[in-house]
């Protein structure tokens, strides 16, 4: 029996859409909620900003208006969602999408996880930016409805973001219920207040039509290609509809998308240009001024609620994808810790937890003000837009089988937009657009590192692994002593002889019976059906080989297996399994294989890996360690 890809989603039964739709309004539509908050200001007074004259508002409006259309609701909800990885969605879903077990060697499967990897990597720079951003872009409305706590922005925004990442590890499962009602009354305030505003300046609609966004790159030429550096802030959070698909469906998010989130952000963008043709000088505070002054401070309130939610949902995306990257291979065994016994999606990592919450503090007190780091904004986002689109060309050539021609051409319109967006924020570097590529790089660095270390770290374990069959001539010449109590053996090779085993029989002369050998299998999917589990070979008597196969959104349990290995007939006594761990203490050579400064790291991350125990939830007063000093 062998894993083959089949739907579990495709069984399931389908769940209704508009509970599903307001919880996915508070989980995935964050980010992209609260960009009113900061996009259009610093399109007029951010370091890149142009001149507010009547012409150039409707022509920023106009830039803004299409790139929602174009890059959200065309690339992303109508084209990039239909390539869903058995329902999950996320960079890393794409690339396991693209590389399937037919093409995991050669030229192009190195050049799909470099820019799988890279656009991971991103995503980590861009969630210790945006909880900075969000917060304090709301807390800074304090400048206009209380003046005089102008001088504790700063403090209040690190309170906040610190009450936030304390309380992570409670898990969202509480207060998750109220994340789609705030966030329902926070687009239909934007909605409110946008439209009041554009009722007394109707003029302003006229910048739906794409020749006032034209008129604007003819009319500033340079400085207004420079602007799409900071129209882009209007998009940000469009990875997250495509990221969060697993959790609701593609039918929730569209749904909310063009029937609540678009609507409500049009509105708002184009109240807010309202109101700088009746006022061009207030930029600066255009959104809180769309609120009569009564309304300010509850305003400033709501929109520090909708920042704290569009946070989160960035948080728990970066546990999310720590997850999918520790079960592909791509980093270290970490604790995860599940926060509701009911959702598998629900999961607290406490290393990125405080990982983040240490960029995120260093970011607003460096900074100190949103416009500056609206700076560091945006490069991140089109960097794994680009790849994103990529990606979804493969997709749309091998799994979807469209003409060349026809995926050149969508995918080729869309990686345009995408890179006007990216060259646009590289002049953004030396302003502090250097701090996510900084991130994305180090991560980056890690992750193949890791994926790189543990491919020699294989090879060197193959190259001492004993044969099964010359284990099996050993064990008849020296006729250990049998102990009838089981013994589960855990490796990486899916049919090598686990080097425990071998030194217990060469040290002690003693074998247990019987000999399990598990093989935990993760496979580029997000999960693996249950009737698909497990793979049971026996080849020879008293030694069965088990491969457990496994999900990259799941988290392997052994003594779920050791269950399913007892109800298949196979007796493995739970009080009487003795488990052995190989325990690898991997040493930098200089062997052939990376740099030797990169076999250090390797080293260094090895050893602070999670332990096996602990990752397997494996009983660790039933387990025997041995270690192998492997020269990498």
């Amino acid at each position: 029996m062998t894993a083959t890809p089949g739907s579990s989603h495709a069984a399931a039964a389908p769940r209704p859409v508009l509970p599903l739709a307001l919880t996915a309004m508070g989980v995935v539509f964050g980010d992209i909620g609260t960009s009113p908050l900061y996009a259009l200001r610093e399109c007029f007074s951010g370091p890149h900003g142009i001149e507010p004259t009547p012409a150039n508002i409707l022509g920023v409006l106009s830039l803004v208006f299409w790139a929602l259309i174009l890059v959200i609701s065309v690339k992303y909800v109508l084209f990039v969602m239909r390539a869903d990885n058995r329902g999950e969605g996320g960079i890393l879903a794409l690339m396991a999408l693209v590389r399937p077990a037919g093409l995991r060697t050669g030229a192009r499967s190195a050049v799909v996880v470099t820019l799988g990897l890279f656009g991971a990597a991103l995503l980590y720079g861009d969630g210790a930016i945006t909880p900075a951003i969000s917060v304090l872009s709301a807390v800074e409305g304090l400048r206009l409805a209380a003046p005089g706590l102008t001088p504790y922005v700063v403090p209040i925004a690190i309170a906040v973001l610190v009450a936030l990442f304390l309380l992570q590890s409670r898990g969202t499962a509480r207060i998750g219920a109220l994340f789609g009602p705030v966030m329902a009354l926070w687009f239909a305030t934007l909605a409110v207040l946008g439209a009041v505003a554009v009722a007394r300046a109707p003029e302003v609609l006229a910048a739906a039509s794409p020749l006032h966004g034209l008129a604007f790159f003819a009319r500033n030429g340079g400085h207004g290609f420079l602007v799409l550096g900071t129209v882009v802030l209007a998009v940000t959070g469009g990875e997250a509809l495509y990221a969060d698909m697993g959790h609701f469906g593609f039918r929730p998010i569209r749904l909310v998308w063009f029937v609540v989130a678009l609507p409500a952000l049009l509105l708002n963008y184009f109240g807010q240009g309202a109101r700088l043709l009746g006022d061009p000088g207030d930029a600066e505070h255009a959104f809180f001024h769309l609120a009569p002054e009564w309304g300010q401070l509850p305003l400033v309130v709501l929109a520090t609620a909708a920042t704290v939610i569009a946070s989160q949902a960035v948080i728990s995306g970066a546990f999310s994808l720590t997850r999918q990257a520790v079960q592909l291979g791509f980093a270290p065994r970490v604790a995860i810790e599940h926060t509701s016994a009911h959702a598998i999606g629900q999961i607290y990592v406490p290393v990125v937890n405080w990982a983040l919450m240490i960029a995120t503090i260093t970011l607003v007190v460096a900074f100190g003000e949103s416009s500056r780091l609206a700076a560091a904004y945006g490069i991140a986002v089109t960097g794994t837009m680009v790849i994103t689109t990529v990606l979804a060309f493969f997709v749309a050539r091998d799994r979807w089988g469209w003409p060349l021609a026809v995926a050149l051409a969508v995918s080729g319109s869309l990686l345009a937009i995408d890179l006007a967006f990216f060259s646009a924020n590289m002049v953004k570097v030396a302003d502090g657009g250097w701090v996510p590529l900084a991130i994305g790089a180090a991560v980056y660095v890690l992750m193949s590192t890791w994926k790189r270390g543990r491919e020699l770290l294989q090879r060197r374990l193959v190259e001492v692994t004993v044969p099964f069959e010359r284990l099996l001539d050993e064990i008849r010449q020296r006729s250990p002593y049998v102990v009838q109590r089981p013994g589960v053996y855990m490796l990486t090779s899916r049919d090598g002889t686990p080097p425990a085993l071998v030194r217990n029989l060469r040290h002690n002369d003693v074998l247990h019976a019987p000999a399990v050998f598990l093989t935990i299998v993760t496979e580029e999917m997000p999960s693996v059906p249950d009737a698909e589990r497990l793979t049971i070979e026996r080849p020879a008597p008293g030694f069965v080989r088990v491969l457990a196969h496994y999900g990259f959104m799941e988290i392997p349990s052994v003594p779920e297996v050791i269950g399913r290995l007892n109800t298949a007939g196979i007796e493995l006594p739970p009080d009487e399994v003795t488990y052995f761990l190989g325990r690898e203490i991997v040493v930098a050579t200089a062997l052939p294989g990376m740099a030797l400064w990169r076999e250090r790291l390797f080293a260094l991350m090895s050893r602070n890996a999670a332990r096996a125990i602990d990752f397997y939830q494996i009983p660790s007063w039933r387990v025997f360690e041995v270690g192998t000093q492997i020269d990498l």
